[in-house]
């Protein structure tokens, strides 16, 4: 895989160049990232701020998170795609929302692990094999 690699938010507005894989990626089953995904899980990856750049304009909103620690999303406020989110405190890592279309990049965004699984619906199957928490247990960082 050869970087740097771009994306966007759906119109366009916004979008990022990254010039390195990230650090980890992260599925995660929490209630919070179900409403956010609309689906079973929410996909981030950790990538450090030096190694992004974004243009574009974004909006912000901001959240406690049960840890306690404030949560930080940024967004395209046209057409509402979140883009990333940060935690005050760390700034220099983000949360990367916005997943890179192409074969050639499924690799470097598959999960590596899978976290708050206890909260995983009923009817989704998780996958065999994978390094998973449930909510509570402590997940390295």
């Amino acid at each position: 895989m050869e970087y740097p690699i771009k994306a966007s938010c759906q119109c366009g507005q916004v979008s990022y160049q990254l010039t390195v894989p990230p650090q980890r990626v992260i599925a995660c089953y929490c209630q919070e990232c179900q409403k956010l995904s609309t689906s079973p899980f929410s996909i981030t990856a950790v990538v450090a701020r030096s190694a992004i750049e974004f243009t574009g304009e974004m909006k912000q909103w901001s959240r406690i998170a049960e840890s306690g620690n404030e949560n930080r999303a940024k967004f395209c406020p046209q057409c509402g795609t979140r883009i990333y989110h940060y935690n005050p405190q760390t700034p220099e890592l983000i949360k990367l929302k916005l997943k890179p279309v192409g074969a050639s990049v499924d690799t470097s965004f598959a999960p590596s692990l899978h976290i708050f699984i206890s909260e995983t619906p009923s009817w989704y199957q998780l996958p065999q094999g994978i390094t998973a928490y449930k909510k509570g247990e402590g997940a390295p960082k």
